[in-house]
């Protein structure tokens, strides 16, 4: 009922085939249905992978102190909820660090190593996926918002009882508001209630490109920030002024589709939501197109956009114009031409299309003649109806009902010298039929010529009409025609 489209037709490549209901899910198959059956206009949306992320790259601070590039590394799980919003979650781990300036020196700031691992939740809302310009996109752009739930672990270089290294634990003991923006402390030793890591929550913002590669892995690039929740001062070891810190963390990301290719789509973000709509506006597959009717108002054949003589009487035949013939070009048209063909020397004419010319004395003496002879005529043939002679399936052999009943219609032929009779056999959908045809109409024939005494010039032989492939009619006519034929397909004859 529908016609199918795979990725790649003639029209438009939009991801998948909507005539496989395999990629529906059993909660929207109702909708499909419907959908399928011209019943609901939207088709239902189709399952689609998930996207497995893994992003490499660097992080710094944004603070007092002055950052310094880190490492940070990401692992995440990508769904689309539409082409165009999709939801990530994620765990990332990020290690920057940060030397003080000339200045930071002077008023006491130190080298820092920060430890965080943040597990968030991101909206996505890609940029790109729809257009009305072109199928399927190659780069996926998107910006992201979302939440982060941070543990915090903060070193400081500095006094004596230090780790290896020279780091001490940040506590951010004697800072005024060192808890704000604290969920809680947990790990390490606790030194005035407070341990070596914090949990805090952060807001999430970024911006990425992803690249296309192939139908599973794209490559992407993406920047982040998480900016900590209340104005957390102390991810750099270090408050002062009215600087809150945050992340800058920047990525590449290798990120693979996960799922069934027969079952599932791509991510539809890579999928453009307009495909549909334009594959069908350029081929309709699935659309229930009403049938063009070109309007004809006089019957002539002609539609009335192209016709120069819209009000053509009924029965007058016309050219490609729609205007009436008029074959000798004396303004009759030959509907209404007594005199089709009027010698241009005979012009004018009357309103009846006949010409000035005085008639042959050649013509009129052999009208004249013609009008005393009597006219024959050919006698009418009123034989009425015969009966049809039914044959067994597959088989040309007379049954003895079959001969009963051709014996009673050729008493009728023989009342009626006048009536010939078209003995008319039925089955023209192949080959093997018109053969079969054939041979039934000539055992008809055959038996009225030999067993009933009918002269085979009065019966005429038609085979391979239309009809019912077991039964042969027999119709009286006045007519003339053949009454033998050549089997067309004698290497089908039955034995």
């Amino acid at each position: 009922m529908v016609a199918t489209i795979h990725a790649q037709t003639t029209t438009t490549n939009w991801g998948w085939d909507w005539a496989d209901t395999s990629k529906i899910p059993a909660s929207s198959m109702p909708q499909h249905q419907e959908f399928l059956n011209n019943q609901y206009i939207y088709p239902a949306k189709p399952r689609n992978m998930w996207e497995l992320g893994i992003g490499l790259g660097i992080v710094k601070i944004e603070g007092d102190v002055k950052g310094k590039a880190g490492f940070g590394g990401s692992v995440s799980f990508r769904k689309a909820i539409n082409n165009t919003w999709s939801i990530r979650m994620g765990l990332t781990g990020l290690l920057p660090t940060g030397d003080p300036s000339a200045y930071g020196v002077a008023i006491g700031q130190v080298s820092y190593k920060n430890y965080t691992h943040q597990l968030s939740v991101d909206a996505i809302y890609s940029l790109n996926a729809a257009s009305h310009y072109r199928g399927n996109p190659k780069t996926n752009i998107y910006l992201l918002a979302g939440w982060g739930l941070n543990g915090v672990r903060v070193l400081y270089k500095g006094a004596p009882g230090a780790q290896p290294g020279g780091y001490n634990v940040f506590y951010g003991i004697g800072w005024p508001n060192s808890q704000a923006g604290i969920i809680t402390s947990f790990g390490g030793a606790n030194i005035n209630n407070s341990h070596a890591w914090r949990l805090i929550n952060t807001l999430n913002t970024g911006l990425g490109i992803a690249f296309k590669v192939s139908p599973r892995f794209n490559i992407g690039l993406e920047h982040k920030f998480s900016f900590p929740v209340y104005g957390y001062d102390f991810l750099d070891g270090w408050r002062g002024g009215n600087s809150n810190d945050f992340y800058g963390f920047s990525s590449v990301r290798l990120n693979f589709n996960l799922g069934n290719a027969s079952r599932r789509v791509e991510p539809l973000w890579w999928l453009n939501p307009y495909n549909y709509i334009y594959s069908e506006l350029n081929v309709p597959r699935h659309m229930k197109l009403p049938k063009v009717v070109l309007p004809d108002s006089d019957g002539d054949g002609v539609t009335d956009q192209f016709d120069l003589e819209p009000n053509t009487p009924k029965g007058c035949p016309v050219d490609t114009h729609g205007v009436s013939k008029d074959t000798d070009g004396d303004g009759v048209p030959d509907c209404r031409d007594k005199e089709i063909l009027t010698p241009l020397k005979c012009f004018p004419v009357n309103a009846d299309g006949v010409g000035t010319c005085p008639e042959p004395a050649c013509c009129k003496e052999l009208r004249d003649m013609l009008a005393q002879r009597p006219i024959e005529t050919t006698p009418a043939c009123t034989i009425g109806s015969l009966p049809s002679v039914q044959f067994s399936k597959n088989s040309a052999r007379l049954t003895r009902a079959a001969e009963s009943v051709l014996a009673g219609a050729a008493a009728t032929i023989k009342a009626n010298p006048n009536c010939n009779i078209r003995v008319i056999g039925y089955g023209a959908s192949s080959k093997a039929a018109q053969q079969m045809s054939w041979e039934r109409v000539n055992a008809v024939i055959k038996y009225l010529t030999e067993k009933q005494g009918i002269s085979e010039s009065r019966l005429l032989f038609q085979y391979g009409q239309d009809g019912d492939a077991n039964t042969v009619d027999l119709q009286g006519t006045t007519e003339t025609g053949p009454t033998m034929v050549p089997a067309p397909h004698p290497n089908l004859r039955k034995g």
